[in-house]
């Protein structure tokens, strides 16, 4: 533009994931690389990819790496660049866990784990935002260790803040959330049965990434790496800076935030992370055997000294 910033197009993010836009604009991490958010509004989660693939955003994320692994099975020319969130250790603070699933025991006393499920006729109703992402792979995961079949569960769509009303009011049987949400539901006196860790998937288990489309990529190597050095800072910065961030991203959004998300803070790209969310697409056919592996999802670690 006009201001001597490289222009990198996104949507508006008016949710938990607005964070490390939030603190990367306000803190400078992106101007600092000579780059400018330029925020596009809404885009729905269903079309957030193919906007990324036909070139309306040039970068979208953090995604995981399930959703990114059946768009490339299919044919999107997309990739990963940099991490965004990744699952704590489980010695760290447990609110930072990518994910926690409740129950309301006004209307399932007995449920107090996963496998209690199975104590229920039928099927139990979970909230997932959409198929194909953290809540539905991890609630997955949880099953399995205990002992309940994944057709035990039936997936109802809709936002957080959405499922805390629903669990509220007994429209679903388990809602699973993220951080900014954990608050909401104690204050609402639901009683929280799992978390990401019970997944057994380590820090795998809340791992998303950035992702620009091939083309955009080939034509701007360089400010690709620009984006991923200034995202980078920008968790790094709010991992340790936790109180800030979470103010920084309320003011941003508009709505009250309890916390926020934990991120990688490195910019190196582990792509072992990536294994057990394929493995799963494909024990579950969605996509064949052996159709993607992880160097399809994402550049290779050494992306930021300049082998792209």
């Amino acid at each position: 533009g006009g201001n001597g910033l490289f222009p990198i197009k996104t949507w508006t993010r008016k949710d938990c994931t607005a964070t490390p836009w939030a603190v990367g604009v306000v803190k400078g991490f992106f101007q600092e690389e000579g780059l400018e958010i330029v925020f596009t509004g809404d885009t729905q989660a269903a079309q957030q990819i193919p906007s990324v693939i036909n070139g309306n955003n040039d970068v979208g994320g953090g995604f995981h790496p399930n959703a990114l692994a059946v768009a490339i099975a299919g044919g999107a020319r997309i990739k990963g660049v940099a991490t965004a969130g990744i699952d704590p250790l489980p010695d760290q603070d447990p609110r930072l866990r990518h994910m926690n699933w409740y129950v309301n025991q006004k209307f399932t006393p007995d449920i107090k784990s996963f496998a209690d499920l199975n104590k229920l006729p039928g099927q139990a109703k979970f909230s997932t935002i959409t198929n194909n992402i953290c809540a539905d792979l991890l609630a997955n995961k949880i099953a399995d260790q205990q002992g309940v079949r994944r057709d035990k569960i039936e997936w109802i769509s809709m936002p957080d803040i959405q499922a805390v009303q629903a669990l509220k009011q007994g429209l679903v049987t388990v809602a699973g959330v993220h951080p900014p949400y954990y608050k909401s539901m104690e204050d609402a006196g639901m009683v929280k049965i799992a978390d990401s860790l019970d997944a057994k998937l380590g820090v795998a288990g809340g791992v998303g990434y950035y992702v620009f489309n091939l083309d955009f990529i080939a034509q701007h190597p360089e400010e690709v790496k620009k984006f991923a050095r200034a995202i980078t800072k920008a968790q790094k910065w709010s991992n340790e800076h936790p109180e800030e961030a979470r103010k920084i991203t309320e003011d941003w959004i508009g709505v009250p935030v309890n916390a926020t998300h934990y991120y990688a803070a490195g910019a190196a790209i582990d792509e072992a992370l990536i294994i057990p969310w394929i493995e799963d697409l494909e024990n579950s056919g969605v996509i064949p055997r052996g159709k993607v592996k992880p160097s399809d999802l994402v550049l290779s670690s050494d992306v930021h000294a300049g082998n792209i």
